[in-house]
């Protein structure tokens, strides 16, 4: 059984382990820990000829992902409404933004995955919104309330592309260099 900090707790972990013989805890923080991801993975079910091969094509998407100059931008990253929420600098999204000059913003939060309001100061340094696919399904119609209660220009982004590790991370760099460039 694979389970991940983020996504499962300490005690959902712990009983799973009573019954399964092997769990394996995963916590990628960032894009380049894919590599001991797919080595890890790939040692566990006996497929270190695969996890190799993923991290060669990992290595070559990331090489084209560096080619390239990415303009810098502070960005907010919006993961929820109700309450709305964003990811903090200490999460695998908003470091795989970062490769493409998306600086997330707030700089620093308490917690991994902050609530705001949409009227906090700090939002003034931010020059475009994204409102992801996931966790919350946000919709054409949240761009509109974005763009008029913020002022700024918002974009709905593929959450998988941003979040989603492991193989999925080959083809998020593909697609957040075509997503940035078109930006």
């Amino acid at each position: 059984m694979i389970v991940n900090v983020d996504e499962n707790t300490r005690e959902t972990a712990d009983a799973l382990a009573e019954f399964v013989p092997n769990v394996i805890v995963t916590h990628p923080l960032g894009p380049l820990d894919n590599f001991a991801l797919y080595r890890q993975i790939g040692s566990a079910f006996g497929r270190l000829r695969e996890a190799e091969a993923l991290c060669a094509e990992f290595e070559v998407a990331l090489r084209e992902v560096k080619k390239r100059e990415y303009r810098p931008r502070k960005i907010v990253y919006l993961i929820w409404k109700d309450p709305w929420m964003t990811v903090s600098r200490d999460t695998y999204v908003s470091r795989t933004l970062a490769l493409f000059g998306l600086q997330t913003l707030p700089e620093s939060s308490g917690a991994r995955y902050p609530k705001l309001s949409l009227d906090e100061a700090w939002l003034r340094d931010v020059v475009l919104v994204l409102l992801s696919s996931e966790p919350y399904r946000f919709r054409e119609k949240h761009l509109d309330e974005i763009r008029d209660t913020l002022g700024k220009p918002a974009h709905l982004i593929d959450g998988e592309m941003t979040s989603w590790y492991g193989s999925r991370a080959i083809q998020g760099l593909r697609y957040l260099s075509d997503f940035s460039a078109s930006l």
